[in-house]
């Protein structure tokens, strides 16, 4: 399978594995990094609903660039990384997001630099949806 596989496949093959023998016995935490790369709205949903069902069995961290991933959610954290002022150092920080700060964070994943309201209810729908 790692021949005729691309990294993405390999990663979401691995969900669909590790949702499936969740109930045999896991890991109490289990890291996914990016597995919703290069897909679709549609399979990133998906992706989404496999690791919020996975996530009832053990906890999940999940990093994502996907909307659909990240609406699915119990909690949110966003990770920005920024260049020092002498700009020989990248600081990375990590800030827990409320629900008022995911659903802006949620409507800028979907709509880029400029927020918009109908990005705004783009992310509530996806929001609503998920829950």
């Amino acid at each position: 399978i790692m021949k005729v596989a691309s990294g993405g496949e390999l990663a979401r093959f691995l969900l669909a594995l590790k949702v499936a023998l969740a109930d045999r016995g896991s890991a109490p935490t289990l890291v996914f990094d990016e597995i919703d790369t290069a897909v679709g709205g549609a399979v990133a949903d998906a992706i989404g609903a496999r690791l919020s069902r996975l996530s009832g069995r053990v906890q999940v961290l999940s990093v994502t660039h996907a909307p659909q991933v990240a609406a699915r959610a119990l909690s949110h954290l966003l990770v920005a990384k920024n260049a020092t002022k002498g700009g020989n150092a990248v600081l990375t920080s990590v800030v827990a997001l409320d629900d008022k700060k995911r659903r802006e964070e949620i409507a800028r994943m979907l709509a880029g630099a400029t927020v918009t309201d109908e990005a705004r209810a783009a992310a509530d729908r996806l929001i609503l949806g998920a829950a």
